[in-house]
């Protein structure tokens, strides 16, 4: 079993409990507006630019086999006054052979095809750091959207004593996620909005199936967290607070959220693939606002913590 991996980051403290190696897949079928990954979203293989870090060598349009690469990228766009990009997605397979010849890093491929056990081995290397209740945490992107991988991967790691993590936006055919949750330990499930027409608007599908597999979730005996990322004019008023908090006590036994402040980290992946991005004028959500809705949460009865 095969799945497009973006990157596998060693040494992560938030990603479930314990020092955890996360592993990060390709495709989601949500396109939330504040994603801080969008190139995780897409199923393809994608070439990202950074502009500040070419120096116009040439030698990435000299190898593509395409003709993708804008040899005139660093010239002013008269009246925009805005530099062209220099990779023409019309052209572009995602074939990485550019990024592999540029030195500077300026371009990045984004999506490598490997194997459950070829990640695998790579994660088990991090083993001696996971003594303490870490292991492998499976993100992306949507890691149900590949489930088949996702289920050989944590059966390797489970026969290894590797501990799995999962977390996931809840948006899967409920079968591929019965498959996979007996193989996971500890479940992190995002709850954005309760209100299925506002989710259908900020993420591009409505939240019924969401819904309906955080309560199988819940009910299926794993340890799970349910997260909330906080994002300001769309989730952050008590109306939409109070939903979410009784939703999470209607169906989990000790109920407890985690709040994700939206941050900005994500637009040079927005530039980088000069693709557009609604959230840029938003500004990152200072800890006292994070706070003050930790407080509100706790106020309608639900346990609360922040994502540091």
């Amino acid at each position: 079993m095969e799945a497009l991996i973006t990157n596998i980051q060693g040494y992560s403290i938030h990603d479930g409990p314990g020092i955890r190696t996360v592993v990060f897949l390709k495709g989601c079928p949500l396109k939330c507006e504040w994603c801080a990954n969008p190139e995780n979203i897409p199923f393809d293989r994608q070439t990202g630019f950074i502009e500040n870090l070419c120096i116009g060598c040439g030698k990435c349009a000299a190898v593509c086999p395409n003709g993708a690469i804008n040899t005139q990228a660093s010239i002013p766009n008269g009246s925009a006054g805005e530099p062209l990009h220099r990779v023409d997605y019309s052209r572009c397979t995602g074939c990485g052979i550019c990024s592999d010849n540029c030195a500077y890093g300026a371009l990045v491929s984004y999506g490598k095809l490997m194997s459950a056990r070829e990640v695998f081995e790579l994660v088990r290397r991090d083993k001696m750091f996971f003594e303490d209740g870490g292991g492998v945490t499976l993100s992306g992107g949507e890691p149900m959207a590949q489930a088949g991988f996702a289920a050989e991967l944590f059966t390797l790691c489970k026969n290894d004593g590797i501990s799995t993590c999962l977390e996931t936006s809840g948006f899967v055919d409920p079968a591929k996620f019965e498959m996979v949750i007996p193989l996971t330990d500890y479940i992190l499930f995002d709850i954005k909005l309760i209100n299925s027409e506002k989710h259908r608007h900020y993420t591009g599908r409505d939240n019924t199936q969401i819904l309906s597999n955080a309560r199988m979730a819940a009910q299926s005996g794993a340890d799970i967290l349910f997260r909330v990322p906080l994002i300001p004019t769309v989730n952050d008023g008590d109306e939409t607070i109070r939903d979410i908090a009784d939703f999470v006590k209607s169906i989990a036994s000790s109920p407890c959220v985690q709040l994700m402040p939206y941050h900005r980290m994500g637009d040079s992946k927005y530039n980088a693939l000069n693709i557009p991005n609604t959230m840029r004028g938003l500004e990152a959500v200072l800890m006292q606002q994070t706070e003050d809705v930790m407080r509100k949460y706790i106020s309608f009865g639900v346990e609360c913590s922040i994502s540091r």
